[in-house]
Formats: structure tokens, sequence, C-alpha cells
């Protein structure tokens, strides 16, 4: 049984990260169209949140939560939202693969997460990853054209912000009371709460539009439901199957993915300190994962 678990949640981490990774493809896409980041993210979640919900009535799961498990989540919900919002200006002012590079930079966080508040040793090697990251980061950045709006910083703070929400939540889907709540019913609770906080955010900010055009739709349904129903469900499987370690490890898939689309569809530019910057978080990313492993 707990072979069988494994493979589940190794497979469950690497469709998670693979679907993930389309996330850049569609977003962009909405923005050409003239959506805003909070319609965007609006209609996203709000569809993944209908779908997932479905699902789970249909599958006979029951939604009820005592009030401090509700609290729970709702955290988990604001570190789950604040993650897409940062994504969504980072792709909006960097490259879309430099972005999700950057992002998956993720797994440092959890380890120091796991040893500021989890008593964790944090080695010198995980202290010589993080400094590697950071250097690529960088690289990262420099690479980002000053024409872009809001210029070459936003787009990277953004995905550097999205980097710490991001670890936050999976350390939290592990460690907190959320680890005993059914994988969907969580997940639907966490796009439900995020759907209206971005609904709240497009009210306050203009309105959220009524989208007509089918090319749009077919774009918000990608995002929302391979991009975001999918890569959040497989997720919460993988953390609860084999952690929130080893799921991070096959996170390697997202980058990847989200660079060859940003390439070979979006005309992104692949320079040398790409390249470089690609490699050097990827490696300190995977250096921290492998020895974290061992440990284990």
């Amino acid at each position: 049984m707990k072979n069988a678990e494994r493979i589940s949640g190794i497979a469950s981490a690497a469709a998670s990260s693979a679907s993930f990774g389309l996330a850049p493809f569609f977003t962009l896409g909405l923005l050409a169209a003239g959506l805003a980041p909070f319609e965007v993210l609006s209609y996203r979640w709000g569809i993944a949140a209908l779908f997932l919900t479905v699902a789970a009535l249909l599958s006979g799961r029951r939604f009820r939560l005592p009030g401090r498990d509700l609290r729970t989540v709702l955290w988990l919900a604001l570190l789950r939202a604040a993650t897409s919002y940062c994504l969504v200006i980072a792709y909006a002012r960097m490259a879309s693969g430099a972005a999700s590079t950057i992002h998956f930079m993720y797994p440092l966080a959890v380890a120091v997460i796991m040893t500021l508040f989890f008593r964790e040793r944090c080695s010198g090697w995980t202290l010589a990853a993080i400094a590697g990251s950071l250097v690529g980061a960088a690289l990262l950045a420099s690479d980002t054209p000053p024409a872009v709006a809001g210029g070459s910083v936003a787009g990277p703070v953004a995905a550097a912000l999205s980097v710490v929400t991001y670890g936050g939540y999976m350390v939290g889907v592990r460690q907190s009371r959320a680890a005993r709540i059914d994988s969907t019913v969580l997940t639907c609770y966490v796009m439900g709460f995020g759907a209206l906080l971005f609904l709240a955010g497009g009210w306050l900010t203009g309105g959220v539009r009524l989208v007509s055009d089918s090319r749009t739709w077919l774009f918000i349904l990608g995002l929302a439901l391979p991009a975001t129903a999918l890569s959040n469900i497989t997720l919460v499987w993988a953390i609860k199957r084999i952690g929130p370690t080893l799921t991070a490890f096959f996170g390697a898939l997202e980058p990847l993915t989200a660079v060859v689309i940003g390439i070979t569809l979006l005309g992104e530019p692949f320079t040398p300190h790409t390249a470089l910057g690609i490699a050097l978080i990827v490696a300190a990313v995977v250096l921290v994962l492998v020895r974290t492993a061992r440990r284990s």
C-alpha cells in the first residue's frame, strides 16, 4: 500500500507541475485580450472552484468543517491567492519562462520555513544553494527589458514574492490542521475563498466584465481547468502522499514547460544569461531536495 501511495504521489506531483506550467501561456493570452489581472484571476479561480465543487459533490464528499479548520483554510487561501496574483504581475513584466523559473525557488523557501519554524536542520549546502539560486534569479532579472511595463524590477520582485507565499502554502498543507481535510474538499475551499477575494479586488478596481468572445473563453477554460483545477488538486494529493519536499522535487517540470512554451509559442528570448540563471536555480533546488530526501 505504501509503494502504491508513493507512486500515486509522484505521478500527482509530475502532473501538477506540468499542468501548472501552462498557466503563463493562457494568462498572457487573456491579458493581451484586455482583461485586467483581477478579472483573469476571478475567472480562473471561480470556474476552477465550481468545477471541483461539482466533482466533489458527485463523488459524495462532505464539505462541513469545524470553525478552526475553516480559519486554517482561509489562511491557506490567502497564501495561494497571493501566489497567483504575484505570478500574473510577473508574467506581464518579464519573460514568463524566467518568472516561472524564479518561482521554482519555492522548495528553498520550504526548507527555510521548516528550519525557522519546525526546527529542521539547515546545512551549509542549503545556504550555498540559496546563494546560488539568488545569483540565478539576478541573472534572469538582468534579462528583463527596461521597456516592459513597470521596468525591470516589478517582475522579478513579484516572482520572488510568489516563492515565499507558495512555500508557506505547501508547508501549511502538510503541517497544519489542513492535513486532515480531504484533498478535494480542501482544494475547493481554497479555490472558492480565493475566487471571492479576486472578485472583491475586481469590484474595487473597476469591476469584472462578462466575456462573450469564444476565443477568450478557450483561454479562460484552459487556465481554469488544466492549469488550475487539475494542478491544484494533484498538488494537494502529492503533498499528502509524499510530503512537500519530494513534491517540490518534481516541480522542475513547471519551469521547463513554461520556458519551452515561452520560446516556441510566445517568442520570448533565450539568452546565455537566461540559460545560466535557469541552470543555477534548478541545480540549487535539486541539490537541496536530494540532500533532504537522503536525510529523511
